[in-house]
């Protein structure tokens, strides 16, 4: 999110055997499937999946620009999506495969990111936060909370360039998408003044310690969050009030795919409503998929109202002279 754990699922153990069913090579963030989600599809298409999951888009990209990876389907977020179709990385949707495509909530029916979804179909979406333990007074309401001397040592922040630096400008009263090159100085600046009171730059982890009581305050994505908040219910969860990034995760089909229209398949049903459903409930995410019922969007922390919502920005892509000096800046707060 570093959730930098892969692994194969029982199905991935099929390559080792005899089995000569159909394998399709999915590729997705952690805890973004329900349990049965995957042994449903290969019993209603007879087919195995080897199934692995990441912690982060650099994981995720670092095996996709290979171009020989072995994936079939991956989950980009939205402003990875351009840059992969750009670097010749993603095969186009076919719409006529997909007669669940109408699922999809209207905002995500035509992202800015891919208006016409040429490239990617919109899985889940999210954005980040403070999650926090209500006993810490006063309660944070802001990303300058998190520079709080007396929090040395009990906070974490995301090992994510892109949030931890978008959080910074924030801080400032910039954008989080801001190219100029001042602006990102003093963001790295902040972050790096705020670096000796982190425990870590942790993403899926913090939330085992934020349940175990090991810190007290993270920054961290509200699906994350709200997992954590669902184990310890002394945890709590805010939106910052300087706004905050909002993201969206997508299925896309890799170019170097032979499985094409079994990957299709894979991702309209995930188009289903049932299925979508039962992933919401398993997984506490928030999907792009209308057909869910209303009580399903119950969580405050998952479904923000409107008026929270607009304080959000979406993540866009940036252009290279841009994007290479936040790699500077991330590797210099890394190593400060």
């Amino acid at each position: 999110m570093n959730r930098r754990l892969f692994f194969l699922g029982l199905t991935g153990l099929a390559g080792c055997t005899r089995d000569r069913r159909p394998r399709l090579n999915v590729y997705n963030w952690s805890n973004y499937v329900a349990p049965e989600t995957i042994p449903n599809f290969e019993r209603e298409f007879g087919v195995t999946i080897r199934y692995g999951v990441y912690e982060s888009n650099e994981e995720m990209l670092a095996k996709a620009l290979t171009g020989n990876s072995g994936w079939d389907v991956v989950f980009p977020s939205n402003y990875l999506v351009r840059p992969m179709r750009e670097n010749g990385l993603l095969a186009a949707v076919h719409h006529d495969w997909l007669k669940n495509l109408n699922n999809l909530e209207a905002r995500f029916q035509a992202p800015s990111w891919d208006p016409d979804l040429q490239w990617c179909v919109p899985y889940m979406w999210g954005a980040s936060g403070i999650v926090f333990n209500r006993k810490l007074n006063p309660p944070p309401a802001a990303w300058s909370d998190l520079w709080r001397p007396e929090l040395r040592n009990r906070i974490t922040m995301l090992d994510d360039p892109a949030e931890v630096l978008g959080a910074c400008l924030k801080k400032l009263g910039y954008s989080i998408n801001s190219g100029e090159p001042n602006e990102l100085q003093q963001a790295g600046s902040e972050a790096v003044a705020q670096k000796s009171l982190l425990r870590a730059y942790l993403n899926a982890e913090a939330r085992d310690q934020l349940v175990s009581g090991d810190i007290t305050a993270a920054q961290l994505w509200a699906t994350t969050s709200q997992q954590a908040m669902d184990a310890a219910p002394g945890l709590d969860f805010v939106y910052p009030a300087e706004g905050f990034a909002l993201y969206s995760d997508n299925a896309v089909v890799l170019r170097e795919s032979r499985r094409e229209r079994l990957a299709h398949e894979f991702i309209d049903y995930l188009l289903r409503s049932g299925v979508a459903c039962e992933i919401v409930k398993a997984t506490r995410t928030a999907t792009a998929n209308r057909a869910v019922p209303e009580s399903v969007r119950k969580s405050p922390t998952l479904y923000p109202p409107e008026e929270t919502l607009r304080r959000g920005e979406w993540f866009e892509p940036l252009p290279t002279a841009t994007q290479r000096l936040r790699d500077r800046l991330w590797t210099e707060i890394k190593s400060s």
